[in-house]
């Protein structure tokens, strides 16, 4: 018998948001493992941090945040290894992820690797588009409304046609693209209908329009949502401000 190979969804970045079951797995599994930058401390980590039990073995991945190039399929291929070991003695592996294991999350690099071979399960989190929502106090999307997620770094005619295609859009990814995306955003009228959202769900988080962000760039777990569907939602946005992000 072999272990189980978990991806764990853990939400936004408030630990509150950790579904209950990713929470009773986090305190069941042997072996947990976790992104983590070659710098600073990981991101996942610390939003399941107060659910371990401690005593786990754990597995740090470490995956280089630079601009240029780095070998990750060599990253993913040795942690691959590393967790197999694990599942092969019997072992349960608990992968941990940010937000949602199969929306952009890195999780979908070792279940390709794995999953072919050993039980698994996904449990899904808490998106941070739906935590910047909240935080916004604004509906997403209504009725027929058609809700478009872009990556920042798409060059700008992708990003325009599909704002102009889109009922509702949800920017992310933005990071040093925050500048060229105001730009492009205010080139096509839609600064009064978009929202910034900085840290989702955390202490030193911040909401508020777009229009009023100073500054040329914006840390990478930041989002920018516009609404052009029919709902008049422009006066709601930012109506529960003031309570924890």
């Amino acid at each position: 018998m072999t272990g189980t190979l978990y991806g764990l969804g853990l939400g936004p970045g408030d630990p509150e948001l950790v579904t209950l079951k990713a929470a009773r797995i986090l305190k069941a599994v042997p072996v947990i493992a976790w992104p983590a930058p070659d710098t600073g401390p990981s991101f996942a980590r610390a939003i399941a941090a107060s659910h371990l039990p401690g005593g786990q073995m754990e597995i740090p991945i470490v995956v280089p945040m630079r601009a240029e190039r780095f070998p990750a399929r060599e990253v993913y291929d040795a942690a691959a290894g590393e967790i197999a070991a694990h599942l092969d003695a019997g072992r349960d592996v608990a992968v941990l992820c940010e937000g949602d294991p199969f929306f952009y999350g890195s999780f979908m690099y070792l279940f390709e690797r794995l999953a072919g071979k050993y039980p698994t399960e996904i449990v899904p989190g808490v998106s941070s588009i739906m935590a910047a929502a909240a935080a916004a106090a604004r509906p997403l999307a209504a009725r027929n409304d058609v809700l478009t997620v872009l990556p920042g770094p798409l060059p700008d005619g992708d990003l325009q046609a599909r704002i102009e295609a889109a009922g509702a859009v949800a920017i992310i990814k933005i990071g040093k693209h925050f500048s060229r995306l105001r730009a492009l955003i205010e080139k096509l009228n839609l600064l009064p209908q978009a929202m910034y959202v900085e840290r989702a769900t955390l202490t030193e988080g911040r909401c508020l329009p777009l229009a009023d962000v100073a500054g040329n760039d914006a840390p990478y777990f930041s989002i920018i949502l516009i609404y052009k569907g029919g709902e008049d939602w422009a006066g709601l946005a930012g109506a529960a401000r003031g309570s924890r992000l």
